[in-house]
């Protein structure tokens, strides 16, 4: 049963730091070879708390996706950088969330530690 435990709390530990690590990529990428453009903050969509956001990609699509933030003014416009790939995917200018990611690596590596010490412990 020890082990089982252990392995559970590596696996989780391992999905966490997985997740935080892809986020921090995807967040590089889009800011590094992302175009940026200025977006138009709307008020949110039917069904959503977070306002959308409506900008003009490169090849002269309008796109209205809900931001990843919440906090941002309605009325107001902000620098978003888009996937070329998804324009979907965004990055608000001056709130990436890094620190979210960057806690999901740490907590995920936490966990794989104290699985193996864990696993280490019970054998």
């Amino acid at each position: 049963m020890h082990i089982v435990f252990a392995t559970v709390t590596v696996l989780g530990g391992l999905v966490a730091a997985l997740a935080g690590g892809h986020g921090l990529r995807q967040t590089r990428r889009i800011t590094g070879d992302g175009h940026l453009v200025m977006a138009l903050v709307k008020p949110p969509p039917r069904g959503a708390e977070r306002p959308a956001l409506e900008f003009e990609t490169q090849d002269g699509r309008v796109m209205e996706i809900v931001s990843p933030v919440a906090e941002l003014t309605v009325g107001t416009s902000v620098g978003v950088s888009y996937d070329a790939r998804d324009p979907r995917d965004v990055v608000v200018d001056g709130h990436r969330r890094t620190g979210v990611d960057k806690g999901f690596v740490i907590a995920g590596l936490l966990l794989m530690v104290i699985g193996l010490v864990l696993a280490v412990s019970g054998l």
